[in-house]
């Protein structure tokens, strides 16, 4: 299944536009191996952050929006980057950061 690179729909997988908002259907590529590399450290971060409940209320929900950005091929904001870098691993934050640079 793919989906609308604009809105974030999902999409059938032979159409050329998207049903909702109109936009070409371009192919999504595949995640660099930094954004991979950058997914295992914020799953890293929820782990280490388990034994706080506060902290795991915003790391959990970090790394699941970063997933899902990477799934369906958008970006994510410079400020969800650093945010990353600061609270919950510092290694997926950089990786983040200097990873559209490098894929």
């Amino acid at each position: 299944m793919k989906y609308c690179s604009n809105c974030g729909k999902e999409l059938d997988d032979n159409a050329s536009f998207c049903s909702s908002c109109g936009a070409p259907c371009g192919e999504v590529k595949k995640p660099g191996t930094l954004k991979v590399i950058a997914e295992i450290f914020m799953v890293l971060g929820c782990i280490a952050s388990g034994w706080a409940l506060i902290p795991l209320c915003w790391t959990i929900p970090m790394t699941v929006k970063y997933f899902k950005s990477v799934k369906e091929g958008r970006d994510v904001s410079t400020g969800f980057k650093v945010c990353s870098l600061i609270f919950v691993n510092l290694i997926a934050g950089i990786l983040m950061l200097v990873g559209d640079d490098m894929d």
